[in-house]
């Protein structure tokens, strides 16, 4: 018969273990919330998902051109985005690595995305005709054959990567350091690898999102440069890792920060 002393570690074994997989739960509650918010353009409500105004080391890249590193910087990304009239935004997040430190305080995850984008644009928010840097390509755009009540129509596929760090604070969990690593798009009417030949246009001008009428509006000037990169497909390199995946780890000076 085990001793009581036996007994009670074990008590606290199974607590802990409770605890890590109530915690990983939160965990993929806190960013599949923060996913269906954003698909439906809901960004104020995506605000309390991360950590609060003041600390330390929040950090934000959702493209190659730099990091935003202040929480303001951060929350501009979640400010003024508009809902246009046939837009349509439907990411879907699968695949989730989840690793809950063992001291309960932080937590690092992983998720595949797949998904689409696609809405409705004027004319003249088509092109770069007057080389004031303004207009997409016309390349991102469905053929004007297709278009609706005289706009064109863009609609695209699009693959990516997220890494988060977590951070429990209050008793609950939040968004610590968000990384976005665009994988692959494509048009519909195109497959993702003639467009990957010639779309690096569309990734050195930062675009953030197609506003109202289709206008585009790119992202706010970041506070310091990439140090590392999403390497978006392109047929003349081989695919690798853009991050690490989580593993196991006991506090969070043991491992690399998204």
């Amino acid at each position: 018969m085990s001793s009581l002393a036996e007994l009670e570690a074990r008590v606290v074994a199974a607590e802990k273990l409770a605890q890590r997989a109530h915690d990983r739960g939160a965990v993929e509650n806190v960013f599949s919330k923060y996913m269906h918010l954003h698909n439906h353009f809901m960004d104020e409500d995506i605000k309390p998902l991360w950590v609060k105004r003041g600390t330390p080391g929040i950090h934000a890249q959702y493209t190659n051109n730099g990091v935003y590193t202040e929480y303001d910087s951060v929350m501009a990304y979640h400010s003024g985005r508009p809902a246009p009239l046939g837009k349509l935004i439907l990411h879907e997040t699968t695949t989730p690595i989840i690793e809950v430190a063992d001291d309960g305080e932080t937590a690092q995850g992983y998720w595949l995305m797949a998904g689409v984008e696609s809405g409705l644009t004027t004319a003249e928010q088509v092109g770069d005709v007057t080389g004031s840097g303004v207009g997409m390509p016309d390349s991102l755009y469905e053929d004007p054959s297709h278009n609706v009540d005289g706009r064109r129509v863009w609609a695209h596929w699009v693959w990516c990567q997220y890494a988060l760090d977590f951070l429990k604070q209050d008793g609950e969990w939040k968004i610590w350091h968000f990384r976005c690593l665009e994988t692959a798009r494509a048009p519909y009417g195109e497959n993702w690898i003639t467009f990957a030949a010639r779309n690096e246009l569309m990734f050195n001008k930062d675009l953030a999102y197609f506003g109202k009428d289709g206008h585009p509006v790119f992202m706010p000037t970041p506070d310091k440069p990439a140090e590392s990169i999403a390497y978006v497909y392109s047929p003349d390199r081989s695919r690798k890792l853009d991050v690490h995946l989580p593993s196991p780890y006991k506090t969070f000076k043991e491992v690399k920060e998204y």
